[in-house]
């Protein structure tokens, strides 16, 4: 994952920022902030509004590392950069700042937040709170052939694992855990879950690359809690659901 990196003289950490490709970028190159990063990810993924395709490069730059803790970003230089108005930007950090990512820093920008090791592990305990006790439940009612269903999501996972994808991969680990929980009806339940999720996603400050084998092995633990579901088995089921919280992706 390694990648050509700008620097901003003027930060106060001077860390690395990620480059936008040609056709992302509105002003071959531009200017750079003179207190904040000037580069934003490149989108990968496109949606129907111009807020959604920020929001996805962002959280995808979060994943990735590539927007880094404890940095500084200022909203209209990241327009500048993406070539579209500061007012997408600014919502979609707007939102990141909803969801725990960042922070508002007044007149400046958006701050990156650091996060720690206790920080993910208190993640990981609310998430087996809730999404265990669910599982458990499903594993007793819900046939076999709907958990075949969901072997391609499983799949998925796998093939982003493979690649070393960090960003594939947490949007196909969310996807999985998404369509497992749907089967419990309850839409309040999937909300609280995704929210949970996704900040689980975000690495701690600090915190050393995922290793490639880490992530592979993760992977495989959807198609296995997929087996034990089918099974019925709910002793499996409990510890795999446990183990994946503490992995590599969550």
């Amino acid at each position: 994952m390694e990648q050509a990196r700008a620097r901003d003289a003027a930060s106060p950490a001077g860390s690395a920022v990620p480059r936008v490709p040609e056709q992302a970028r509105g002003d071959g190159g531009g200017a750079r902030g003179e207190h904040t990063h000037s580069e934003p990810p490149a989108p990968r993924v496109f949606r129907h509004s111009v807020r959604g395709q920020i929001l996805d490069a962002l959280r995808t730059a979060l994943v990735d590392g590539e927007l880094e803790p404890g940095a500084l970003y200022s909203a209209p230089v990241l327009a500048e950069r993406f070539g579209v108005s500061a007012t997408p930007v600014r919502e979609a950090m707007q939102q990141l700042a909803l969801e725990g990512a960042v922070e508002v820093v007044p007149n400046r920008g958006f701050r990156v937040v650091r996060r720690g090791a206790r920080e993910l592990a208190e993640l990981a305990e609310i998430r087996a709170l809730i999404e265990v006790p669910v599982m458990l439940g499903l594993a007793r009612t819900v046939p076999a052939e709907r958990w075949a269903e969901l072997r391609p999501l499983a799949d998925a996972t796998a093939l982003a694992a493979a690649r070393g994808d960090l960003a594939a991969y947490a949007e196909s680990d969310r996807a999985f855990h998404r369509a497992v929980l749907a089967l419990a009806g309850n839409q309040q339940l999937l909300l609280v879950a995704a929210d949970l999720h996704r900040r689980a996603q975000w690495p701690a400050a600090s915190a050393p690359p995922v290793r490639h084998a880490d992530l592979v092995a993760d992977a495989a633990e959807h198609s296995a809690l997929l087996g034990a579901l089918i099974a019925q088995d709910l002793a499996v089921v409990e510890s795999l659901v446990r183990e994946h919280f503490r992995g590599a992706g969550g």
